[in-house]
């Protein structure tokens, strides 16, 4: 396509923007632009579902699977299959990947139906996380794997230790809390279910539930604790963040 006539900008940002702020320049600018096309945008306008950016979305997550275990094999020697995956399951997280999202402004590019706009939808985690995997795949599509691979590096690889390691993710209230205001407008509640064991020994249950619905279960040696624990397992059925292995886990 000639850039002359180049699709109409998303949310006031042309698709050339876009390009600067990443670092690519795309042989095939329409395989951007269906990147940056959430199915809104074409329900509104009456156009066909199937070029939105979900097929690209799923080719983007095969290639950043690759890409982070490549990474992690060569990191982790030491590591068996079952933990590499476990650090993989974070790293591809839905809330990482719309972290990363977020720090690109990804969202202010993204073409969506005027109700999903201003429903949120340009800060919502899900179609955040979606869309940085849809560009994955559209970078793959344009310039193979090794560019693939340069996109990623600095805007994944780099942080990979810190995000193993859990520094930034021991306070799962908090990371709870943002993904249940992003996705359902409301807090996350909690509620301590039981108690039990001797006062200088006691064990709380903590329930954590949204909208009613309960999501997470967690157990401490106080009120704090527990809260912390049900709020991880809430994100752990919500698929936002998996398990890591033993030897990762943040001291208590």
């Amino acid at each position: 396509m000639d850039r002359a006539r180049r699709p109409a900008p998303a949310s006031g940002s042309s698709l050339e923007d876009f390009e600067v702020s990443i670092g690519v320049n795309f042989h095939e600018p329409k395989l951007l632009r269906q990147a940056l096309t959430h199915r809104s945008y074409l329900g509104a306008n009456g156009n066909d579902l199937s070029t939105s950016n979900e097929r690209m979305e799923f080719l983007g997550d095969s290639v950043l699977e690759l890409v982070v275990n490549e990474y992690l094999y060569a990191h982790f020697p030491d590591h068996q299959e079952g933990e590499l995956t476990k650090m993989k399951s974070l790293l591809v997280s839905r809330n990482i990947l719309s972290g990363q999202a977020r720090e690109m402004d990804l969202g202010r590019f993204l073409l969506l139906s005027e109700a999903e706009s201003e429903s949120g939808g340009r800060q919502r985690a899900s179609i955040l996380a979606d869309a940085f995997e849809a560009v994955i795949g559209a970078i793959y599509l344009d310039q193979g794997m090794d560019s693939a691979r340069r996109f990623l590096e600095p805007r994944l690889l780099v942080d990979a230790p810190d995000i193993l390691s859990d520094r930034k993710f021991t306070n799962y209230k908090s990371v709870l809390q943002e993904y249940v205001q992003a996705e359902f407008k409301t807090y996350p509640r909690y509620r301590i279910s039981s108690q039990s064991g001797p006062d200088h020994k006691k064990i709380f249950t903590v329930d954590v539930s949204v909208r009613g619905k309960k999501l997470g279960e967690g157990h401490g040696s106080n009120k704090k604790k527990a809260e912390q624990s049900a709020a991880r397992d809430a994100l752990e059925s919500l698929g936002v963040l998996q398990p890591l292995p033993d030897s990762l886990q943040p001291s208590a």
